[in-house]
């Protein structure tokens, strides 16, 4: 078993000043449920559910074409004017093995809210600040996470990785004699890369920081993206749109959900803050026990991840970076 380095006891200089509004638009990198009240839950459930899907707590949205198919295998309830609710919200839950994630998602602060105050002036910005202090609070914390969202070469040097790159390579570390029999859809953006993609910023997000604030950012890019979601008022066009479509979303935010839940449990594993060393081996331990979790709930089998590979070289400078717990 790799040794990893002890949580830092002092905290750091971060090295990046405060973030602007415009930076807030690191909402564009993730999705999942209601910030306000803390509604992203988890209990024990029997599933009402059947199939072989049920059992997995992670899912490919490239499986359900249609949402008759994906209600098949999740609850998806409008909360239009009801439960206490005055606006409108939808409920999403799954159940697998005996646990239920739920997730609230509901009318608030959304991207473009955060787009309006940084091209607007000194009312937009105080609108925004008073709609949202949560952001304003939490804005180093946001900074941090934008950063391990985006490729920034002009910061981080030609070939700086992302959460995205993290995914991809967990696609290709998926054992070469298992690709035959995977479908082609599976392979694609839409289909591991994505789950992946959710999945493990998520996880990262609450291990580090907050699953209060991997909710934040993921709902404000939801309620963006696509309001109907809230309603269940999609257009014919929307339903059958390969790229952007609510079955999309409604896996994405149970992803999400289940990728907070794998952050709690290895945030305590290797008593991860926002203030831990991320040492190579660190990353490659934590990236496997998420390679873990797919080969489990995809019944696939993967290479692991290695210290010295390039990727983990390069992701945990950079996470120590934008968290400020490593000089440069």
């Amino acid at each position: 078993m790799a040794m990893h380095l002890s949580n830092s006891r002092h905290k750091h200089r971060r090295i990046f000043t405060p973030m602007n509004i415009g930076l807030m638009l690191l909402m564009l990198s993730l999705c999942s449920c209601s910030h306000q009240s803390d509604k992203g839950y988890m209990n024990n459930c029997d599933s009402k559910f059947t199939g072989s899907e049920v059992s997995n707590r992670a899912l490919l949205s490239t499986r359900y074409p249609n949402l008759k198919s994906l209600e098949a295998i999740m609850s998806i309830e409008y909360l239009n004017g009801s439960e206490g609710f005055l606006s409108p919200a939808v409920r999403v839950s799954h159940c697998s093995k005996g646990k239920e994630v739920v997730s609230i998602l509901e009318s608030g602060v959304d991207e473009g809210d955060f787009r309006a105050a940084q091209e607007g002036g000194i009312i937009e910005k105080v609108t925004l600040a008073i709609n949202s202090p949560y952001a304003i609070q939490n804005r180093s914390a946001l900074t941090a996470v934008y950063y391990l969202a985006r490729r920034r070469p002009d910061l981080f040097k030609e070939g700086d990785v992302a959460f995205y790159d993290i995914a991809v390579q967990t696609l290709r570390n998926i054992n070469s004699q298992e690709l035959p029999h995977i479908p082609a859809k599976d392979t694609g953006e839409k289909g591991f890369i994505n789950t992946f993609n959710h999945i493990t910023a998520q996880a990262f997000v609450t291990s580090f920081h907050s699953e209060d604030l991997a909710d934040f950012i993921a709902d404000s890019h939801e309620r963006h993206a696509m309001p109907e979601l809230l309603t269940g008022a999609f257009s014919k066009e929307q339903l059958i749109d390969p790229d952007k479509n609510p079955m999309d979303n409604y896996v994405d935010i149970v992803n999400n959900e289940w990728g907070q839940e794998i952050g709690i449990e290895l945030g305590l594993k290797y008593s991860i803050t926002d203030q831990t060393i991320w040492t190579p081996e660190l990353l490659s331990d934590y990236l496997n026990d998420l390679q873990n979790h797919y080969s489990w709930a995809f019944g696939i089998g993967f290479d692991p991840f290695k210290p010295s590979d390039k990727v983990i070289q390069k992701f945990s400078t950079k996470i120590n970076l934008v968290l400020g717990n490593k000089s440069v």
